[in-house]
């Protein structure tokens, strides 16, 4: 199964923003244990770079992004995300549209964020991290 993190699921993690920290903190134990493959792009890195930046620094923010680089797959979000992005006239949020593509290009299963509602236009499943971990934590129980 593969799922995409989006930039905020990455920004819970790095800065152990409660109460999703419960659960994306989980989700990202699944990195490297079949059948599971977490995807994100650079985009959704850099956004989630930044926000740790402004709460541990630039050094502490750095570490952090290594460690989560040794965890995750980069998806492709260039020129072919971007212009699939702008041309679909359902998305008002580019960013979301950005994120959306680089998951679809990537063949994810399903998009993890705690912005459900901003994707609106999708195609694949989008579930809050809350979702995931009840339908495929609790259920293996």
């Amino acid at each position: 199964m593969t799922i995409f993190l989006d930039a905020n699921i990455l920004v819970s993690v790095l800065n152990k923003e409660y109460p999703l920290y419960t659960y994306t903190s989980r989700i990202m134990s699944l990195a490297g244990k079949r059948p599971y493959v977490l995807k994100t792009s650079a985009t959704c890195l850099a956004i989630a770079y930044y926000f740790a930046e402004k709460k541990h620094g630039a050094a502490a923010a750095k570490n952090k992004i290594t460690l989560l680089l040794n965890y995750l797959h980069i998806t492709d979000c260039g020129e072919r995300e971007a212009m699939q992005a702008i041309a679909n006239k359902k998305a008002n949020d580019f960013e979301d549209a950005l994120q959306y593509y680089s998951a679809f290009n990537a063949n994810c299963v399903c998009l993890l964020t705690d912005d459900v509602a901003g994707f609106y236009f999708s195609d694949i499943r989008v579930l809050h991290p809350e979702t995931f971990f009840n339908e495929y934590f609790l259920k293996k129980k």
